[in-house]
């Protein structure tokens, strides 16, 4: 969907600059640049709406629709193009001489024939793209297209399974969470007596989740009470205090669910409950700044020691975490070579020391994709193992040269894509084909960051409505943004602390 709506912003551009030029249209043609434009609109206002929904909880008549609008704007596009070129071309300047005059005035002459091809070219053009245009908005009248999502109810998110793991399963947790745990309380027991607040900022799949649980489950009975709450992408709000509170003491508040109460009565209650305690509070997958200000308002500041630890993908997000400038944020970094190797052998073989000798290269390989991302590294163990019977090495080659092109559908697979897409369909609906366009370069590669911009401009990715913006900065807002949301990773950083190169992440 996301595609089909990136298709259609040049055109619409292109379309504008038709009507806003002299390019002596007909008035019939003119016209029907005018009717298909607003057609267009209405469509692109469609799919970026379409475009929010995960295209496999849609229906497949709207994936259809979708992919003729495509079409169609790809096809409207080279009309477009073929035009301007042909009225374009033949303008040089430079009558030095007689020669050069006659050449100049049957060139001229010859440009008037070719741009009457050229206009009888577009008009044709435009009156089939208003055609299919009208049968497009006939069949989505026609057979009612649904462009919300299809799935029935609220889907279990996968990463609850991070919540309830053994101890024994998880792999390179220990030093992190001991460094976290001496950030939140010094080694001797003393702290500093105010409210302090580390944010985990990182992007999906690298064990946020896990790693904060670790940090709580360890120190929550030095605490006068803990909660353990998760946010997500849509939270409904009250939900959130309510589970706030039921993690905080399930035996006063364990009716909560059931009542009916506003959100400032519910921040109010967390407050009160609050103010006299030495509480442990873990924020879970925030994604928004607006949420966490809300939640904020219900944390009562008090003297007593108390922690607060929040997780996001957004390093703004992060930043708004921070409770005063004695706060850090810790940014999560992918698993060593080593503690990769372990995870992986311990999921497939039980045992970090098991894996046959042939198998040892194809897991190296099959590790440098994965690129130290623990969700990564687990999934791909679970299609390497069937029935707890190991695959053959033909199998891991297989699994190996599919990575990076789509894995073999499985239930743990479509929950990783789950959790990876997640941070996709968050973005707006200018930045998804900005992000859509690095898929064209090879996985690890490195780009700079103003080459990038200049790209993206071309495409006609960066638009703005006010003239006195320069595009290229605009085109640094996007670039900035996402690395903000940990979708692309820097990679040179120069002293002015602008980054200006950086690496597509593969994972």
């Amino acid at each position: 969907m996301e595609v089909a709506a990136g298709a259609l912003s040049p055109v619409l551009r292109k379309l504008g600059e038709l009507l806003a030029g002299e390019y002596n249209l007909e008035k019939r043609v003119k016209k029907g640049v005018q009717s298909l434009l607003i057609e267009l609109e209405m469509m692109h206002a469609i799919l970026r709406k379409v475009s929010e929904v995960p295209s496999d909880q849609l229906e497949e008549p709207v994936r259809i629709w979708a992919g003729k609008v495509r079409d169609l704007s790809c096809d409207m596009e080279d009309a477009v193009d073929d035009f301007l070129v042909r009225v374009d071309e033949g303008s040089s300047r430079k009558p030095t001489n007689m020669r050069n005059r006659v050449n100049k005035f049957l060139k001229k002459t010859t440009k008037l024939f070719g741009k009457g091809k050229a206009l009888h070219q577009i008009c044709d053009a435009i009156e089939e793209a208003q055609d299919l245009a009208k049968q497009l908005a006939d069949l989505r009248k026609r057979y009612e297209l649904d462009m919300h999502s299809s799935s029935n109810g609220a889907t279990i998110d996968p990463r609850v399974l991070a919540l309830h793991k053994d101890v024994g399963e998880l792999v390179g947790v220990d030093y992190t969470r001991d460094e976290l745990i001496k950030t939140l309380i010094c080694e001797d027991g003393s702290s500093k007596e105010q409210l302090k607040t580390i944010p985990i900022v990182g992007v999906g799949g690298l064990g946020k989740t896990t790693l904060t649980k670790a940090v709580y489950e360890k120190i929550k009975a030095q605490f006068d009470c803990v909660a353990f709450v998760s946010v997500g992408q849509n939270p409904d709000i009250k939900k959130v205090f309510k589970d706030l509170l039921y993690g905080l003491d399930n035996g006063k508040f364990s009716d909560i669910h059931n009542t009916t109460r506003d959100e400032n009565l519910l921040i109010k209650q967390i407050s009160d409950y609050l103010v006299d305690k030495r509480y442990l509070i873990v924020i879970d997958d925030i994604w928004e700044e607006e949420i966490w200000r809300f939640i904020n308002c219900a944390l009562y500041k008090n003297d007593l020691h108390s922690r607060v630890i929040t997780t996001t993908r957004n390093v703004c997000v992060s930043e708004a975490c921070l409770s005063s400038s004695d706060d850090m944020i810790h940014q999560m970094k992918p698993l060593s070579d080593e503690d990769s190797q372990i995870l992986f052998h311990r999921r497939i073989f039980q045992s970090e020391e098991k894996c046959p000798e042939d198998l040892q290269a194809v897991s190296r390989e099959i590790l440098k994709k994965c690129g130290g991302v623990p969700l990564a590294i687990i999934t791909i163990a679970s299609l390497l193992v069937s029935n707890q019977r190991i695959k053959q090495k033909e199998e891991w080659l297989h699994v190996h040269s599919s990575m990076g092109r789509g894995v073999t559908e499985g239930g743990i697979v479509k929950d990783m894509k789950r959790i990876l897409s997640l941070s996709y369909y968050d973005l707006p609906s200018h930045l998804k084909p900005c992000l859509l366009y690095l898929s064209m370069f090879p996985e690890d590669s490195e780009i700079k960051r103003d080459w990038l911009i200049w790209r993206w401009l071309s495409e006609g990715f960066i638009q703005c409505d006010k003239e006195e913006t320069r595009l290229f900065e605009i085109g640094e807002s996007y670039y900035n943004e996402l690395l903000n949301r940990s979708l692309i990773q820097p990679s040179k950083i120069n002293e002015e602390g602008t980054v200006k190169i950086s690496q597509v992440i593969t994972s």
